[in-house]
């Protein structure tokens, strides 16, 4: 279910910027957006590793100096069937953990201080199970092609302003025209962000599943996800908005409007779904 919905989420994406690329400049305006927008994001996907590990000053280790945390991997990685990605612990003291790569045989995990201190053995064999899934599931790939054509969509609406202004693009020849390309530039970026975090959610969920399988048991990685939002809530971490989605909770705190934005689902939700999967 969740894989058809991001199927669909991506094509409507993918709609939603053949249209505001014909309203301003035909087909050849969206393909320009597309083809710029990918070669800014190309950049980020194949270093993403290096760039998230930075931004967290997250310190790589081995066996020797955390064997507890790296038999977990190891025994996680043989039930996945992937290889081993490298393990790394975030000096922070707000329990959550990430993970990236732009594919298992350049993936990295990562989690905090806190998290060490705070999850017992079962909850974290659920949350490094959640983020190998992500790995499995090559989400960072995915994410960046959403994060593509995301930003070819709000390219293009830029250049719809101006044309609005300036009396260009295809649809200011039409009655209404200008005032079709102002909505259109309007609406459009919020769309596609709104699609977007409707990807990364959905996501979620297939990591919240496959992870549990992976670690043989769904009550860990439910226990840990209430504990990490509790603690998100009351210590939010550093983060920054743009690297938010990597998180297992989201490390940034939001109300009202903004969980429309949000790039998780409800921990409750979460939670539920984990209760009710049925592992044999």
């Amino acid at each position: 279910m969740n894989t058809l919905k991001t199927t669909f989420l991506m094509a409507a994406m993918t709609v939603l910027l053949v249209i505001i690329g014909q309203l301003i400049g035909g087909r050849s305006g969206a393909v320009i957006a597309l083809v710029v927008a990918g070669v800014m994001n190309f950049f980020a996907y194949w270093s993403s590793d290096k760039i998230a590990l930075a931004r967290y000053k997250a310190q790589e280790i081995t066996r020797e100096q955390a064997p507890k945390l790296y038999s977990i991997v190891e025994r996680l990685v043989a039930n996945a069937g992937l290889p081993m990605p490298r393990v790394y612990i975030i000096p922070s003291q707000t329990p959550n953990a990430f993970a990236t790569g732009r594919d298992p045989e350049h993936a990295a995990v990562a989690i905090t201080e806190g998290a060490l201190g705070l999850l017992t053995e079962e909850e974290i064999s659920g949350v490094i199970g959640h983020e190998l899934a992500h790995i499995a599931n090559r989400d960072i790939l995915i994410q960046s092609i959403a994060a593509t054509l995301a930003g070819a969509i709000t390219m293009l609406a830029t250049w719809a302003r101006f044309a609005a202004i300036f009396g260009g693009g295809q649809g200011s020849d039409r009655r209404g025209g200008g005032l079709e390309l102002i909505v259109m530039a309007i609406v459009a970026p919020i769309a596609a962000m709104l699609i977007q975090m409707g990807i990364s959610r959905s996501r979620e969920f297939m990591a919240d599943a496959r992870g549990a399988k992976f670690a043989r048991d769904s009550r860990g990685l439910a226990s840990a996800l209430l504990k990490l939002q509790d603690y998100a809530q009351r210590r939010p971490m550093n983060a920054s908005p743009n690297s938010a989605h990597m998180f297992i909770v989201n490390p940034i705190v939001g109300s009202g409007l903004a969980k429309l934005f949000s790039t998780h689902p409800p921990t409750e939700e979460r939670v539920r779904r984990l209760r009710e999967l049925q592992l044999g």
